[in-house]
């Protein structure tokens, strides 16, 4: 039992960018996929913010573009596969700037489209 409960701390600990790596790894070699996106590692993503502020813990976010940056054509795409617009509608929205890209969203989710975004030359904040 001592080597579960040390396996699972370490679940746990792990940043959002090793859990993704982790979740990879599971679906690629073992073809183990987890259900809802993973609720143990956001689990552990969100343990780690909570001791930061020392407040209640957010659960919720949303997902900001504040500006599209030099390469808006790549936006747009990523902008389009993240929340199924069309063409035009994913456009406007880029165009605009400082709109929500997603509500709602939990951390895991919101850490991954931020930085699917900023992997396309988005700035992007979450609130």
């Amino acid at each position: 039992m001592a080597d579960l409960k040390k396996l699972a701390e370490e679940i746990v600990g792990l940043t959002l960018l090793e859990a993704q790596e982790l979740k990879t790894i599971l679906k690629d070699e073992y073809g183990i996929e987890p259900a809802a996106g993973g609720a143990v590692m956001m689990a552990g993503g969100a343990g780690g913010d909570a001791g930061g502020d020392g407040g209640a813990e957010k659960s919720e976010f949303d997902v900001i573009l504040v500006a599209a940056g030099g390469q808006k054509i790549a936006v747009i795409k990523e902008v389009r596969a993240i929340t199924g617009l069309g063409l035009k509608e994913a456009k406007d929205l880029v165009e605009a700037g400082g709109k929500a890209v997603k509500e709602g969203v939990d951390k895991a989710e919101a850490e991954e489209i931020k930085a699917k975004l900023e992997a396309a030359g988005a700035e992007v904040e979450l609130k």
